[in-house]
């Protein structure tokens, strides 16, 4: 069964194209799969910054919060 993606272009330089098909390589993957993984590495990346960011004060309250 053939299974098609939507898929779409990004426009990027040609070092960075260079540096996308270097890693796919060096990944045994795709230059496709290779942006996948970096864009889940870098949104990783953010998440674990939001979470070592300080509780806001309404974060704190609702863990302080009673249950009952």
């Amino acid at each position: 069964m053939l299974i098609c993606m939507h898929t779409t272009s990004v426009r990027i330089d040609v070092a960075t194209h260079l540096e996308l098909k270097r890693l796919a390589a060096e990944l045994h993957t795709t230059v496709g799969n290779a942006v996948t993984l970096a864009v889940r590495a870098l949104s990783q990346d953010r998440m674990g910054v939001e979470l070592a960011e300080e509780l806001r004060e309404n974060e704190v309250a609702w863990l302080d919060a009673e249950l009952g």
